[in-house]
């Protein structure tokens, strides 16, 4: 008799639910959200579970890249369609959510996601970490500005070279300011020299691609359009 297994993934414990081919409730289970300790749940049941499903999520992929390692037919639920599946629950716990994502597995009633490599997954996570960085780099620019602007004192267009020169210029001869300058200068200083690094790790990765190289062919595609691009 084949049987089928949802799990509900939480940061610390994640809810386990294994059914028959009946829809028969057969084990219920808090696991630690580990690969290895998930692959040792399903190996002590006494019997074989045919296929497991995780709705797609931050700790999912890893999840599921550790249950494939192990030899357990795996597949992430695209969340949006897991959702609305199990909206007609009028009481919402891990425990029957776990237990909804078992019985869509066993009724086949699910959408696939596509699971990413590792590498892409890296490489994703660089392109984020790239981006928050430029994201609170930009942040402390516009709060120097708008702080100065208060008392009058107008930035106006500059470089990104450019700006600190500018605004220890406008700064001159008055202490509080200066002091307020210097610290979050320092701050800005710090940000664009962790974003250039991570910036120019993407660059590495895209000349050393011979996929990015080929889409930068394309008019308008640069490497950061392009290892978005393959990434995803």
């Amino acid at each position: 008799m084949e049987n089928y297994a949802g799990i509900d993934v939480s940061l610390e414990l994640s809810s386990v639910c294994v059914v028959d081919a009946q829809g028969k409730i057969l084990k219920e289970a808090k696991v630690a959200s580990e690969p290895d300790a998930l692959a040792e749940f399903f190996e002590r049941l006494g019997f074989a579970v045919k296929r497991i499903g995780l709705e797609a999520g931050p700790l999912s992929q890893w999840l599921h890249a550790g249950l494939k390692r192990a030899g357990v037919e795996t597949v992430l639920l695209e969340t949006r369609h897991v959702k609305a599946a199990l909206s007609a629950m009028t009481v919402k716990t891990d425990r029957k959510d776990a237990r909804g994502i078992a019985q869509l597995i066993r009724m086949g009633w699910f959408r696939p996601v596509h699971a990413k490599s590792v590498d892409a997954q890296e490489i994703r996570a660089l392109l984020i970490a790239r981006k928050q960085l430029l994201g609170r780099l930009i942040d402390v620019e516009l709060s120097i500005r708008g702080i100065l602007r208060g008392f009058g004192l107008k930035v106006g267009p500059v470089t990104r070279k450019t700006f600190e020169a500018r605004i220890r210029e406008l700064v001159a001869g008055q202490a509080t300011l200066e002091r307020i300058a210097t610290a979050m200068l320092s701050a800005r200083s710090a940000l664009k020299a962790e974003y250039g690094r991570l910036h120019k790790a993407v660059l590495a990765i895209v000349r050393d691609d011979a996929v990015c190289r080929r889409l930068m062919t394309v008019p308008g595609v640069g490497p950061l359009v392009a290892v978005t691009y393959k990434s995803a």
